[in-house]
């Protein structure tokens, strides 16, 4: 039975989102003004393979060379162009020592946006942590004339010493990183240097003495102009903000629900971050007082695997393994639309410069074909015709001389027919108005002179019965 839908969404604002599912596929989802603001997958890049499936994706959205980075289950990461699906280059991830790629996969992937842009070749720099906490930054230049990929300088260096990296994430200055995972604490390293500077502290027991284990499951930070404050969500539905500069244990704790948090993202405010679990729930947290916000209104069916929020719109985009990318809105966390894509998602990325282009192609064609300046020729086979000018003027020109004429004829004014002047008749309405006056009054005086009678025969009555009376009582 085929997953659908029976909400009835409003639209949502035009943009555009880049999907990934666990058999490889990237999907782009479309909303254009002209559709009403309903998104449709409008491409499909690759073919469905369950060993191509896709771990994590980085994408630099500048307005020149915009680049997008797939790390992919077979240990291969390719560098793609995210506005048509083009393959710029892959290469292989395959550790130092020998695990096979399902042994130690890729579980953070980050292109950076500082990139030397030259004339003759282009460079491109990946940082690259796999599940065992084996970090490298590597780069490659890419050669115009050919496909020809030659790497550049490489660091490689250990994160962790036991456990499980299961997420990681580069700060806006892309000067520091972030680990965490199962049986591994949140640590921050700066990437310069290649240097551990920060590592966290297991939290204490609870009441009842029992410690609950390390098991970060993702991770953002806060606001990306400072790397000191990060939040980490947990498997056992807790989410924690953590402080370098104040202490090694989370400042604020949070839990959640029941399940598991899978997905966390930040606002723009820098106070307000976004959560999804494994059972479908997606909320918004305040961490400047830990006060949960609200929930989004309505259920997914499947956990919800990430979460990425529109960098103008106020609007986030959420998707997951029940298949369907919805988009909600902020405010009002209501669900603005929703697209079934066929697979389970695992990463949704947002571009943040379709609004702006669908807004530079549109406009000039409605000045162009509407709204014409009046008077200005039009060149059909090498003739000039003749353009019509806009009806409004005329007609407000019309109406304004019409007011005018009337103007004149209610003051009185003449005009002139066959070289004789005859008069115009006065304005009417101040005649209506006296007559009614007149009329009022000649009908106030009617009714008091009757009134006036009426009291009369009423005192004649009432005399006579009284002489009647008196009468009788004499008899």
């Amino acid at each position: 039975m085929p997953r659908t839908t029976t909400l009835e969404c409003p639209g949502c604002p035009p943009l555009r989102a880049l999907t990934f599912d666990e058999l490889g596929l990237i999907k782009v989802t479309e909303a254009r003004s002209k559709q009403g603001g309903v998104p449709k997958m409008v491409e499909r890049w690759g073919d469905p393979d369950a060993s191509k499936c896709v771990l994590a994706a980085s994408m630099v959205d500048r307005k020149f060379d915009p680049l997008l980075a797939v790390a992919r289950k077979n240990g291969s990461i390719e560098v793609l162009n995210p506005l048509n699906g083009d393959l710029n280059f892959s290469v292989s991830n395959v550790s130092e020592s020998g695990a096979q790629p399902g042994e130690d996969a890729v579980s953070g992937l980050h292109l950076f946006a500082k990139q030397n842009l030259e004339l003759d070749s282009r460079s491109c720099t990946l940082l690259t942590c796999t599940t065992k906490g084996n970090a490298s930054i590597r780069s490659y230049e890419v050669t115009k004339s050919a496909a020809d990929v030659t790497s550049g300088s490489s660091r490689t260096w250990n994160v962790c010493t036991g456990g499980d990296i299961l997420c990681s994430k580069v700060d806006g200055t892309e000067s520091y990183s972030l680990f965490g995972g199962k049986r591994v604490e949140m640590n921050v390293w700066d990437l310069e240097n290649c240097a551990k500077i920060w590592t966290a502290k297991s939290p204490p027991k609870n009441s009842l003495g029992i410690f609950t284990p390390t098991w970060l499951t993702s991770a953002t930070y806060l606001s990306k102009d400072d790397h000191r404050k990060f939040v980490a969500g947990t498997n056992s539905h807790e989410v924690r903000l953590y402080d370098i500069s104040a202490q090694r244990r989370p400042v604020i704790s949070v839990n959640f629900r029941e399940t598991p948090i899978k997905a966390v993202a930040e606002d723009l405010d820098g106070y307000t971050i976004y959560i999804g679990n494994g059972s479908g729930d997606l909320a918004s947290v305040d961490l400047r007082t830990g006060k949960l916000l609200g929930c989004f209104l309505g259920k997914c069916s499947g956990s919800i695997r990430s979460i990425a929020r529109h960098p103008e719109y106020p609007v986030i985009a959420s998707c997951g393994l029940d298949s369907y990318l919805r988009v909600w809105n902020v405010k009002t966390r209501e669900l603005l639309s929703a697209v079934f894509l066929k697979q389970h998602l695992t990463k949704v990325l947002i571009d943040s410069n379709f609004a702006n282009e669908e807004t530079k192609v549109t406009l000039p064609a409605v000045d162009e074909e509407e709204h014409i300046a009046p008077g200005t020729p039009s060149e059909e086979d090498g003739e000039t015709l003749p353009v019509k000018k806009k009806k409004s003027k005329e007609k407000k020109r019309s109406k304004k001389e019409a007011k005018a004429e009337s103007g004149n004829e209610e003051a009185g004014t003449s005009y002139e027919e066959d070289g004789e002047t005859l008069p115009v008749k006065k304005n009417k309405s101040k005649e209506k108005k006296r007559s009614k006056r007149e009329a009022k009054a000649e009908s106030g005086n009617e009714e008091a002179s009757e009134e006036n009678g009426a009291k009369k025969l009423k005192s004649k009555k009432s005399s006579k019965r009284l002489k009647r009376e008196n009468l009788d009582e004499e008899i």
